[in-house]
């Protein structure tokens, strides 16, 4: 080929990249305008003031670091006795979120039970490390801290919301061979076994059919794009439409905001791009102890859907414990449901414990 005929196809090929490229980041702008009408559409917060079960624990919880199997440093807190408790609660947050997460819990038990929580690498005072995050680290970290924190003899129970379900699974298809002897029970709130990115209901239904093949990239982008989310009341709505049911607290609503700015975006991004490969159904098939599944009913990041297809498994698999939905909460539910939630976690330890010691 010629030089000119050359540069005349590199510069047409330029043009047309340009040109595609503004094409579809006008029809993703279409599809956020959508969503966010969506959003100014929702119902006002509910002013009802603080909730109390949001505050830090009175009584603090003990810091510590455990090292990854990669050397990776994860921030670890923990509270009672671990060395006298039967069942220590071992407490695993979702994406973009960290250990004050479980506010609403730390302060139902403290005093009274046994746990450990820790921040997921790049989650709060976590390292990222250097490793490429994937869906197997999820399970190794896991793996990490209860190798560390669980004294021998001693069981958990394992409660993980959203990617912190997916971290049970990816644990248990791992390391759960003979799961019975470290783990007494499980409870999965708010989470997929698959498809999780591709299942989400962000997008409005009524969007023009011109931009629907643009939706999946649209969702793609919604997680793994590396963009700072400032705390800001526009942050806050958009808050409230994706991660919480429409009729909210606006204490919930600035807590769940106030953990989501809290992330750093290289992490949200690198954590959102590994979910996009999210296949722990494997994972699942493998728990063997009784396993509470609860979901909020408005949930548009993992709904209903996921939560049917995880407790038809554990159904079919005579391992599971109960399963809960919550009428009207979205995603955020030991936040959205917080006494709810905890009245749920004392009957399945309450079960637990009974059978451990018939």
């Amino acid at each position: 080929m010629a030089k000119g005929t050359a540069r005349t196809v590199g510069k047409w090929a330029l043009i047309a990249g340009a040109t595609a490229a503004g094409v579809v980041g006008a029809e993703l702008g279409t599809i956020a305008g959508y969503l966010l009408r969506e959003a100014m559409r929702f119902p006002k917060p509910v002013q009802d003031g603080p909730d109390p079960l949001l505050k830090a624990p009175r009584k603090a919880l003990r810091s510590g670091v455990v090292g990854a199997s990669d050397g990776t440093l994860l921030h670890v807190a923990t509270s009672g006795d671990l060395e006298s408790a039967d069942e220590i609660l071992v407490f695993i947050h979702g994406w973009t979120c960290n250990t004050s997460f479980w506010n609403p819990q730390f302060n139902h038990f403290t005093g009274h039970r046994a746990m450990v929580a820790y921040d997921q690498r790049g989650h709060g005072l976590s390292e990222m490390g250097l490793v490429r995050p994937s869906v197997e680290t999820l399970g190794q970290d896991l793996q990490a801290v209860l190798e560390e924190t669980i004294p021998e003899g001693k069981r958990a129970v394992l409660i993980g919301h959203s990617m912190g379900g997916m971290t049970i699974m990816s644990w248990a298809a791992q390391f759960g061979a003979g799961m019975e002897e470290k783990i007494s029970g499980i409870v999965l709130a708010s989470t997929a076994a698959r498809g999780v990115v591709e299942r989400q209901k962000l997008v409005p239904e009524n969007i023009p059919v011109f931009v629907s093949p643009f939706e999946p990239l649209m969702e793609t982008a919604f997680v793994s794009l590396p963009v700072p989310l400032p705390s800001t009341p526009f942050a806050a709505m958009l808050t409230h439409y994706i991660a919480l049911g429409p009729v909210a607290r606006q204490a919930h609503i600035d807590f769940s905001d106030d953990q989501i700015s809290a992330c750093s975006p290289k992490s949200r991004a690198a954590w959102g791009a590994a979910m996009a490969r999210l296949d722990v159904l494997d994972g699942l098939e493998k728990i063997t102890v009784p396993t509470a599944v609860v979901v909020g009913t408005e949930d548009r990041l993992t709904g209903v859907d996921h939560a049917d297809e995880i407790s038809g498994v554990l159904a079919r698999n005579d391992v599971l414990h109960s399963y809960t939905k919550y009428p009207g909460a979205g995603h955020m539910v030991p936040v959205e449901r917080g006494a709810a939630f905890n009245r749920l976690l004392d009957d399945v330890v309450g079960d637990l414990s009974e059978a451990l010691s018939s």
